[in-house]
């Protein structure tokens, strides 16, 4: 009987498998899909001689992330490749943003917008340089990061207190015209908040728009070498490493509850895995909550308040083998990882507003990726393995295309959108469709066959909108990874921090099951180092710090 089970092999499941195993438990993880990875996967199936990413492609989260950080995946095979620019939003009229892991690049860009404009890019990037060691920490650990948001707090005090704090919660819209003269400064921030489902508009996304700008400009947005799978297969070859089990193909269907305590799953093949301490679940919270726990396990009031969980877009892509690089209007657009794909902030706002209508968007905002650019292994030489995807909604209450699609997504109305996207690119990018090779496209259920988790396309676990994180994630007062059943644990983007590759939902799952099976005697001992050092008689050694959160 292995001490956790691990239900789902992506990169949560495997972050959380691995700290397990780290601590000595026995682990076995059950992905449903023959291969682990979940989002995080390529293949060649659009063109033999091209590397596709199935699903997830840049990773700023994860090169940001202490818990991906900590695992040392280099040492078990993982190489970051970078493309020679972060991002590029170009416009029609041939101006182009540019965010590039150099603040100069990225200055001068803005400033090629207007005058003052680098210099307001520098203050936004100096009160990152600020925040981010305690505002990273307080991302990436279990909901309420006590420790590390008392320290935010003193910092934003030193830049502007209540003045940064109201910045950080402006729609991006307003953001970019308090903090900027220009447009360019505020098409990077809007662009990098659409990442999420946070329209212009939303309170909160000027502060996510930020982020994911930062992060870009510091960490740039880098690949695995070779293909998405090469995280997942770093993560896979540490887990086996120490002893840790995976066994793709077994799909779990039910989590064996016994006098309220989780003591297993069984398998959609009749298998029951016993659990000797604990489950853990990267799974989409719906789908533990609504179908793997039974309602009579779980409070009226969570069933009551998942009836309201809020996804996040519904998610269309298109991968591509071309037979030479993008022809780009915007010649800076040719060195970008990532392109963003609307001109202006005002056609953001307008995507943003089909979609809130149950509209399928004309213009599709589309987020483009460059992958040979960004690593040139992924096809032969003087070609580009590409992608794009944009967002539908999940319900669709009509075409404003006018081309007649109402979401059932056969055949033929994935011809149809796949058409538009690569319109769209060719308005910035003339030329583009002469240039495809092959090309594969994967609409929202196909997503969905290829990862549970990704419930109608949505990729992030859940709306980002403030009404659905920290606390409210994925339900009031639920924003720890313990549920109402002892000894399961919500492992999964669902769960506090969100969507995104950074492994911390299965960190903070895997340190709380670790804290509840601590031996009484060693937090006995850790609470009396704890109060030495207080005293200045001892200073707490690591062994005092494990299993912390």
């Amino acid at each position: 009987m292995p001490d956790a089970v691990v239900i789902g092999a992506g990169p949560n499941g495997l972050v959380a498998a691995n700290l397990l195993a780290d601590a000595g438990w026995s682990v076995q993880v059950l992905e449903e899909q023959p291969d682990p990875g979940g989002a995080v996967r390529h293949d060649r199936g659009v063109d033999p001689g091209f590397v596709s990413d199935l699903c997830s492609s840049f990773y700023p989260l994860a090169a940001a992330s202490p818990v991906v950080a900590g695992l040392g995946l280099e040492d078990h095979g993982l190489r970051w490749s970078h493309a020679p620019h972060v991002l590029a939003h170009p416009l029609s009229d041939g101006r182009c943003a540019v965010l590039d892991r150099s603040v100069d690049v990225t200055a001068d860009s803005l400033e090629a917008f207007a005058p003052g404009d680098g210099a307001a890019w520098r203050r936004l990037h100096d009160v990152w340089q600020r925040l981010r060691p305690d505002l990273l920490d307080a991302l990436f650990t279990p909901f309420p990061p006590v420790r590390s948001t008392a320290r935010l707090a003193v910092r934003l005090r030193g830049t502007g207190g209540l003045r940064m704090a109201r910045t950080l919660v402006l729609p991006v819209r307003r953001l970019g015209k308090e903090e900027f003269r220009g447009e360019g400064g505020g098409l990077l921030l809007a662009g990098n908040a659409l990442h999420a489902d946070l329209a212009p508009e939303a309170a909160g996304s000027g502060g996510f728009g930020w982020l994911m700008s930062m992060l870009g400009q510091t960490y740039g947005f880098p690949v695995p070498a070779g293909g998405s799978g090469a995280l997942t297969d770093a993560l896979v070859r540490r887990l086996r490493a120490r002893g840790g089990e995976l066994r793709c193909g077994q799909r779990v269907d039910r989590v064996v509850v016994r006098d309220g305590r989780a003591v297993g799953v069984r398998t959609a093949g009749g298998e029951t895995v016993a659990a000797g301490r604990a489950v853990l679940a990267d799974v989409a919270a719906p789908a533990l909550y609504g179908e793997l726990v039974e309602p009579g396990h779980l409070p009226a009031q969570l069933l009551s308040d998942l009836r309201r969980f809020q996804w996040d877009f519904a998610t269309f892509k298109v991968d591509w083998a071309l037979d030479g690089p993008v022809p780009w209007q915007c010649e800076q657009a040719a060195g970008a990882g990532t392109v963003h794909l609307a001109d202006g902030i005002d056609e953001l706002t307008r995507f943003a507003a089909q979609l809130a209508m149950g509209r399928i968007p004309d213009r599709p905002f589309s987020l483009f990726g460059q992958m040979t650019t960004s690593d040139p292994t992924r096809s032969p030489e003087g070609t580009e393995s590409a992608w794009a995807y944009t967002h539908v909604p999940h319900d669709v209450a009509g075409d404003a295309g006018d081309e007649g699609l109402t979401g059932a997504w056969d055949a033929k109305e994935q011809e149809i959108m796949a058409d538009r996207v690569e319109r769209q690119v060719e308005r910035f990018a003339p030329g583009f469709r002469a240039r495809i090779r092959a090309r594969r496209i994967l609409a929202p259920p196909t997503l969905q066959s290829l990862d549970r988790n990704l419930v109608r396309g949505a990729i992030n676990g859940g709306t980002a909108a403030l009404h659905q994180q920290l606390f409210f994630r994925p339900a009031p007062g639920t924003g720890r990874p313990e549920t109402p059943v002892k000894g399961l644990y919500l492992a999964s983007a669902g769960a506090h921090p969100g969507g995104g590759v950074h492994g911390a939902p299965g960190a903070n799952a895997a340190r709380a099951a670790l804290r509840r099976h601590r031996a009484p005697g060693v937090v006995r001992a850790q609470r009396l180092l704890a109060r030495r050092d207080r005293t200045g008689r001892r200073t707490p050694g690591p062994a005092d710090r494990t299993g912390g959160g």
